[in-house]
């Protein structure tokens, strides 16, 4: 901050920043793949049908997922009034609720002044902040991990504290319902452990509460677990099913002990999380190798602090590593763990020339990067022309994006000569705050009819008029989402020739006023090709359009097949 403030201005200030730049262009578009159609999809079946318990997609069960994400959608649905406005809303609150824990923790942990740092460190982190503008199960997981662990260390690292202990262990069973891997905080009990251990060989006193009261996490673990485990067990019980049996075993084994030990899909080299490390984890990516001494030194001391930050981190990237399946998103739950850890260590490293030297090049480069991106889009050069082709977007996007992108190198420009390189640090801070303002308010609202479909659905709508009929085959969950009237589909994971199986006599049965909504790479021999139409693109999927009468109900032609991997 400058330096003309006073310090108790800074906290609030990099508040009022983090709020706006988080929640700028909430409200401004739809829901888009890869994630975000499914789970809103989901949730307004929960609230449509008035299910809530067993989330469906279209027809069909979802059980790739358990469904307290889609029920936060769905009640920020029933608060707010429009999905348009709510989608958002759970994964905005529970960025805001981990930036606040680890703000508390820093205070409690190290001072007030640390807060700042840590607050900072998180906040300017380019995966938290993508991650915190998507609606995805991911931040509300690193939410409820924040705040297990925020109850942990209270307890472990300040006094015991049997509530705090109870939190912890109650949102890590609600973290393990909201996706399967929420019980990674309890693994802060091994380094815990392993700190006792280490000072006693030192012949140092050891502080904190009895290992014993650790047990208190198993009740408290097992409760949260129960706010979906225990009404399905429930329905289990007393309404037995094919499907619900189905719907159970897919979720809680094939999609959490078979997918972390045989991964199926994005199987990733060992050191996969090195790269998402160093590119997704900047700025304080690169300064991670001048903490490494400091750290060192805590750690031979005894700093039980790191002992149980630095530990759980360790283990935590030790725990995906060994998984043959990786994500980018897996390990932003460590994220509030290093932020804190590199809290104490901010303030020095901050008065090294190189550092600020550093972060201020850092700054430099998305400016030259935007600027550079916003001529060459406001002067049509043909390799922009190209990308947007590929994408079949609209030249008219060209000057909306570089309008934008060159009035936030404008801005950062003007930020950098105001600053110099001594206030590096708050550079990269508005810096940050500006991109995720362009971000929300300008890219991706301009992006959103051609990203989440809504524009190829429109077109649909007009094409077949207000009275007719429309069904899908071989559909995306987008296109479910966004369409202007009830729709018939046939199955989202049947193979493709199953599909057509039902949609063919559906066809038949009246064929002046059925459409049907096709993938191309879907479509039927039985289809006359003359009466099908090209209708568009989206998310580089070519769809086509065709009515009732170009069913051939005679053909008996093999139909195009696939299966649910395949899809």
């Amino acid at each position: 901050m400058p330096v003309a403030l006073p310090r108790r201005w800074h906290l609030p200030l990099l508040w009022l920043l983090i709020v706006m730049a988080l929640a700028a262009g909430l409200g401004m578009r739809q829901p888009q793949p890869p994630d975000e159609p499914r789970f809103v999809l989901a949730a307004r079946a929960m609230v449509e049908s008035g299910e809530w318990l067993l989330p469906h997609r279209g027809s069909e069960l979802y059980a790739e997922k358990p469904p307290v994400f889609m029920w936060l959608q769905a009640a920020a649905h029933q608060v707010v009034g429009s999905w348009q406005w709510s989608f958002l809303l759970p994964s905005l609150l529970a960025a805001l609720l981990s930036l606040w824990l680890v703000s508390d923790l820093a205070r409690r942990l190290w001072s007030p002044r640390h807060s700042l740092y840590a607050l900072g460190a998180l906040f300017c982190t380019l995966q938290f902040g993508l991650m915190a503008k998507r609606a995805q199960i991911d931040m509300v997981l690193v939410g409820m991990t924040t705040l297990a662990l925020w109850g942990l260390l209270r307890h472990l690292c300040e006094r015991r504290n049997l509530p705090a202990l109870w939190l912890a262990g109650f949102a890590a069973g609600v973290g393990t319902v909201t996706k399967g891997v929420g019980f990674l905080p309890l693994l802060m009990v091994l380094p815990w452990l392993g700190w006792r251990l280490y000072q006693r060989r030192r012949g140092q006193p050891v502080d904190g509460p009895h290992p014993a009261s650790l047990l208190w996490l198993i009740p408290a673990f097992l409760l949260g677990t129960a706010v979906w485990l225990a009404p399905l067990g429930w329905a289990m019980l007393h309404e037995p099913s094919a499907s619900l049996q189905s719907y159970a075993h897919e979720l809680l084994f094939k999609q959490t002990g078979t997918r972390y030990a045989n991964a199926w899909h994005h199987r990733q080299p060992v050191w996969y999380y090195l790269q998402v490390i160093a590119t997704l984890w900047l700025p304080g990516a690169l300064l991670l190798p001048l903490m490494v001494k400091p750290w060192w030194r805590r750690l031979r001391r005894g700093d039980q602090r790191q002992w149980l930050l630095l530990g759980w981190a360790a283990l935590v990237l030790l725990f995906f590593t060994a998984s043959p399946g990786k994500r980018e998103v897996y390990v932003l739950p460590m994220l509030p763990a290093m932020a804190l850890a590199v809290a104490p260590l901010l303030p020095g490293l901050l008065r090294r020339l190189c550092v600020r030297r550093y972060l201020f090049g850092y700054s430099l480069l998305l400016m030259l990067a935007t600027g550079a991106l916003g001529v060459m889009m406001l002067t049509d050069s043909p390799w922009a022309q190209a990308q947007l082709a590929r994408r079949a977007m609209p030249d008219t996007l060209l000057p909306v994006f570089g309008d934008g992108l060159l009035t936030f190198a404008i801005a950062v420009a003007t930020l950098a000569v105001w600053l110099r390189i001594r206030r590096a640090a708050t550079l990269v801070l508005l810096t940050h705050g500006l991109l995720w303002m362009l971000y929300g308010l300008v890219l991706i609202p301009a992006l959103d009819p051609y990203a989440s479909a809504s524009a190829v659905m429109r077109r649909v709508g007009t094409r077949i008029g207000p009275d007719a009929e429309l069904a899908l085959v071989a559909w995306r969950e987008q296109n479910l989402l966004q369409a202007d009237r009830p729709v018939r589909e046939f199955g989202f994971k049947r193979p493709w020739a199953e599909q057509w199986h039902d949609a063919g006599p559906w066809l038949a049965e009246a064929p002046d006023k059925r459409w049907l909504l096709v993938l191309d790479k879907a479509m039927s021999p039985c289809v006359d090709p003359a009466q099908v139409i090209e209708i568009g693109v989206a998310n580089r999927n070519r769809w086509q359009l065709l009515p009732g009468t170009a069913w051939d109900a005679a053909c008996h032609a093999e139909r195009a097949g696939a299966n649910d991997e395949e899809d």
